[in-house]
């Protein structure tokens, strides 16, 4: 019999999996909800020094009083700490770990870390910050934590109701791994409402973070969920039986080995002189006198430490040669996008590379176009919201136009949709890919509904059967026609 012992994201107990555990135990399987120190227990309130070893107490408590051999741990968003603390200790008792809707914490880090919340993230310092009680977010604020999808009204006030303060200690003491951990089969539940799909975890590891390896071991499954970030919520019986067959070993495995592809960009352009400074790589043409300019901005968020960085990979080489092949100077540039909170230091990082560029004699700094890809889309808003007269276009190639529901560390004025009402009659080129990820193409539709009611000059480049990326994925006359004629769009206006 399958013994399933299971925590709940922060500011919720054992009572959120009452469905969840009905239909659970419906099927002959044991449930076991925890409810944590301080989360609405009067037999255990939160104390002074209560803190994210207190949880992993509790799990580990919960996990000694179930009879079964061995169980199924199952961690909601903050719930997945406690849990993998508790595993580390109990190591031969666990059969499986299934991650709900959560991050991949490694060793040392905070909770805190991917809290999507900001206003938990001002959390103060030192013991008595510590000892702080975070309380529980009101009945409109449940959004900062992830996408209401598929909620009934009455859940999201019984939510509300029974959700009690969080200790901050619990978010701020780092998390300790032991080695057995990584040596346990687990499984990952992403809600696909929430921002979350196996095709964007496969895009992940195919860049070759090392973090991210683990997960292309065969003991290693996936499922997705349609709906936002409280399954148990919106879809229980449906969570109770992907829980079930997790349980069984059952699910997606991944279709990449974890290490990086070899790429090629999908036009052949000749070699052009490169000229590196700084973060900033120049292309340059065959021309005389100051040339208009094309700013490459790549997405994100990346790992620090990946090789080749973006303006090194084949997609951004060959943008910046396939400019410089058509007489402008083709600036690639790598920012320092490597978490969500980075939005506001990889801005920074843009406007200084197009600064260098601007100032540089070869180019004509009077005519520069800006070209945004995937997650560097929303750094596009401080350009379309306040446009220099310079700046004559900007580009999108599949980009995100809109934080998803569970990036809350995104500040608020990277906001495309918002800052589209104020570009007023500066070009947009947008490249749409037909096979584009549906959460990305969610913040895209949004972005055009927006433009649509205040008239912006957005012209679409279609990209029959594309994907994110295709550039070095889909070699095919449709995705290079695609690329020629979104260059030929940006020159246009460079030159016009």
């Amino acid at each position: 019999m399958t013994a399933f012992v299971l925590v709940s994201e922060a500011f919720t107990g054992g009572w959120i999996w009452q469905e969840v555990v009905a239909g659970l135990r419906s099927v002959g399987a044991e449930a076991h909800p925890v409810t944590l120190t301080g989360m609405g227990d009067r037999a255990r309130p939160a104390g002074p020094g209560t803190d994210l070893e207190t949880h992993i107490e509790d799990v580990v408590g919960a996990i000694d009083h179930v009879d079964a051999p061995e169980v199924v741990l199952v961690g909601h968003g903050y719930g997945i700490h406690p849990v993998l603390g508790a595993a580390g200790r109990r190591p031969g008792r666990v059969a499986r770990i299934v991650y709900l809707d959560s991050g991949l914490p490694q060793d040392g880090d905070a909770p805190l870390k991917v809290v999507p919340d900001p206003a938990v993230h001002e959390l103060p310092a030192g013991r008595d910050g510590g000892d702080r009680l975070i309380p529980a977010p009101a009945l409109d604020e449940w959004g900062r934590w992830g996408s209401l999808d598929g909620v009934p009204r009455e859940a999201l006030e019984r939510l509300t109701r029974l959700a009690a303060p969080q200790p901050a200690g619990t978010f701020t003491q780092p998390l300790r791994l032991t080695e057995e951990v990584a040596g346990l089969p687990t499984t990952g539940v992403l809600c696909t409402s929430n921002g979350s799909s196996i095709e964007m975890v496969e895009a992940f590891v195919r860049l070759g973070d090392p973090r991210l390896r683990a997960l292309v071991d065969p003991r290693v499954s996936f499922f997705e969920l349609p709906t936002g970030h409280w399954p148990m919520l919106s879809c229980a019986a449906e969570l109770a039986e992907v829980l079930v067959q997790a349980a069984a070993g059952e699910g997606y495995r991944l279709s990449v080995d974890g290490r990086p592809r070899e790429e090629s960009f999908l036009l052949e352009v000749p070699e052009m002189p490169r000229e590196r400074v700084g973060r900033v790589d120049l292309h340059l043409p065959d021309a005389d006198g100051p040339r208009p300019a094309v700013v490459f901005v790549h997405g994100g968020p990346f790992p620090a430490g990946l090789r080749p960085t973006p303006r090194d990979s084949a997609t951004f080489t060959g943008y910046g040669r396939y400019a410089a092949s058509l007489g402008v100077v083709g600036a690639t540039m790598d920012h320092r996008l490597h978490d969500l909170a980075d939005y506001g230091r990889a801005a920074e990082d843009v406007a200084e590379a197009v600064e260098l560029v601007r100032a540089d004699p070869r180019v004509d700094g009077e005519r520069v176009a800006l070209w945004f890809f995937s997650g560097g889309g929303l750094l596009s808003a401080d350009w379309l919201a306040a446009a220099p007269s310079w700046l004559r276009c900007v580009a999108a190639t599949y980009p995100v136009l809109a934080p998803m529901p569970n990036w809350g560390l995104v500040p608020d004025r990277f906001r495309p949709a918002e800052a589209i009402q104020r570009a007023g009659s500066l070009p947009l080129v947008l490249t749409w890919v037909e096979l584009e990820r549906p959460e990305i193409a969610a913040t895209v539709a949004k972005f055009l509904t927006a433009a649509e009611k205040c008239a912006a000059a957005v012209e679409i480049v279609d990209v029959p059967g594309g994907h994110h990326g295709f550039e070095t994925l889909d070699h095919t006359e449709e995705t290079r026609r695609a690329v020629e004629r979104a260059m030929g769009s940006v020159l246009g206006h460079l030159r016009g």
